[in-house]
């Protein structure tokens, strides 16, 4: 039997604090609906307090969105809370996220308290939280950079105030997965009352490790993990949605654990959510980026024309991919690769005409980074007409 990890998607609020990101409430309402048709386990509307349309919007999302858990986040504040409660009222499955500063750079130099103030401050608000919600997510915020033993205090506070759900951040991005590893290894060690509740990983990707470290907190007992959409979030972003899920079918047998998305939806997620966020999917972006099926080597194209797994882990059908497996004609093409893509185009040519249009190809592939489908028609026409 494998574990269960749950999915917890925070594009519509980490992911719409990427700078020049504003969804709409009709956008967090489609996107939310996207996520609950994959079957994703949380999704987090937005931040109640920020603005009375940020709380009109969650609460939209929290009335039409009813297969799934819709969160709200707030800070440690009675104020926040209740904006939370009031936006999630009509919800399903309300949850609440409770946040405050861990680390000591931040306690002193954000949040202007000290260590017990800190303390006091999760216990009111996780309790208050856990009388409008039954399910309340704590996060200590800087988690990763916090002094271990404070940071087992606050989450002890936390447990006995009722909160459900540990989240552990790596808020700037900083930890490397060794880290991670020992973070969620200590709290279990040192608190057995984790037992009664689900731990978490949030990662932000500002070194390009959210994933990395989001497979390290699985393997030490994480068994929720925080993720948006094309990984877009705050600075360089938080952990990609796409790359978990996908990592996690994987290499899900070999961890013990496997999460119940339908990830068929996964590229129409990716493209829906590029279009409303505005902010482009890299060509490289790993799972959903436009060349993560292309193949322009010809040493690449012939292995994959020979058997598709040779060079590809995932089928691109999996996820929903509009176009498949695909050979692009280059310079750096082989000649496998070229006759394939002329059987493609359903043009016969006798051996002589072959060898001409393949000579034609090369020459014009040294000037040109693609040489597209008109013009190796047009190579293939030449070749016949002089042959």
């Amino acid at each position: 039997m494998l574990d269960k990890i749950a999915v917890f998607d925070t594009t519509l609020r980490d992911g719409e604090q990427s700078a020049g990101v504003r969804f709409s409430a009709e956008d967090k309402v489609e996107i939310a609906a996207a996520l609950a048709a994959m079957q994703v386990d949380v999704v987090e509307a937005g931040f109640p307090a920020a603005s009375a349309g940020e709380r009109q919007a969650v609460a939209r999302v929290a009335r039409e969105v009813r297969s799934t858990s819709v969160c709200a986040l707030a800070r440690a504040l009675p104020h926040d809370i209740d904006a939370a409660a009031e936006a999630l009222r009509d919800a399903a499955e309300p949850r609440i996220h409770v946040f405050v500063n861990a680390s000591d750079m931040q306690i002193a130099r954000q949040l202007g308290r000290g260590r017990e103030e800190v303390k006091e401050m999760v216990a009111h608000a996780v309790a208050r939280a856990r009388q409008a919600a039954g399910s309340v997510e704590f996060s200590p915020m800087d988690a990763t950079r916090a002094d271990p033993d404070f940071l087992v205090e606050v989450v002890r506070e936390a447990l006995a105030a009722g909160a459900t759900v540990i989240n552990i951040p790596d808020t700037v991005g900083c930890a490397l997965p060794g880290q991670v590893r020992e973070v969620f290894r200590g709290l279990r060690e040192r608190l057995p009352e984790l037992d009664e509740a689900v731990l978490s990983f949030h990662g932000q990707d500002d070194l390009g490790l959210a994933t990395a470290n989001s497979l390290a907190a699985v393997e030490a007992g994480a068994r929720q993990l925080e993720v948006a959409v094309n990984g877009i979030g705050e600075r360089a972003g938080n952990t990609a949605f796409e790359e978990v899920v996908m990592a996690l079918r994987v290499h899900g047998a070999a961890l013990g654990v496997a999460t119940g998305v339908d990830a068929s939806g996964i590229c129409p997620l990716s493209a829906l959510v590029e279009a409303r966020s505005g902010i482009a999917v890299p060509r490289n972006k790993a799972v959903v980026g436009a060349n993560a099926f292309r193949h322009a080597s010809g040493i690449h194209q012939d292995g994959v024309l020979k058997w598709r797994e040779n060079y590809e882990i995932l089928d691109p059908a999996s996820i929903g991919h509009p176009r498949g497996s695909e050979i692009v004609l280059g310079k750096l093409s082989g000649r496998a690769g070229f006759v394939a893509r002329v059987r493609a185009l359903g043009i016969e040519l006798s051996d002589d005409a072959l060898d001409a249009a393949w000579q034609r190809f090369q020459a014009l592939a040294d000037r040109v980074a693609i040489v597209e489908d008109d013009a190796l028609a047009g190579i293939c026409e030449k070749a016949v007409a002089r042959c």
